[in-house]
């Protein structure tokens, strides 16, 4: 009874604010089977905001903090990312007929000097990773003509470069599916 009056009240208040339509409102109660298998297979990174999965119009975009990946400023990853990465491997493996791009960003940190012996910048930095994350999972079996690997060093923030947390936030990789059926 009580959750039905809460149901009521929920309801009432999204007419006075404003509704999402029928559409929207499906969408998002019924996510694709792609965002739930990733869920399922990603709680303990969920749970610890190191990673995060959106459902897009015809896409999944997965992000992973940097960290959860690389060792600070690396760009191979170390062995909890291929743990992490594992985890997900099969699933990618079964997709056909879809796009899989492995996105790499910075933060607007200037590379240090040794880094730079290797990278002149966080572009070059922020594509050596995605390759290795497109290397990685090609290895574990998902099909390489799907798979591609962009860097966009520190071009695309998704929060201030002004603050640790911000930084932190701008350092991730995102894989993003497209093709994905709802």
């Amino acid at each position: 009874m009580r959750n039905g009056i809460v149901i009521a009240a929920l309801a009432g208040a999204a007419l006075t604010v404003g509704c999402v339509s029928e559409q929207t409102y499906k969408a998002e109660v019924q996510k694709s089977a792609l965002y739930q298998q990733l869920d399922a297979k990603l709680q303990t990174e969920l749970n610890a905001d190191q990673a995060q999965i959106q459902q897009l119009q015809n896409e999944v975009k997965l992000t992973l903090v940097d960290e959860l990946l690389f060792a600070e400023g690396g760009w191979q990853i170390h062995r909890k990312g291929e743990e992490t990465l594992a985890k997900i491997a099969p699933t990618l493996s079964t997709l056909t007929a879809k796009r899989i791009v492995v996105e790499g960003f910075t933060d607007n940190v200037p590379i240090g000097p040794e880094l730079k012996k290797r990278f002149p910048s966080n572009w070059e930095l922020s594509s050596a990773r995605a390759t290795d994350v497109v290397r990685y999972l090609a290895a574990k079996g998902v099909p390489q003509n799907l798979l591609a690997a962009e860097g966009f060093g520190d071009t695309r923030p998704v929060a201030s470069n002004d603050t640790p947390q911000g930084r932190a936030k701008n350092r991730r990789v995102e894989i993003v599916i497209s093709g994905v059926d709802q």
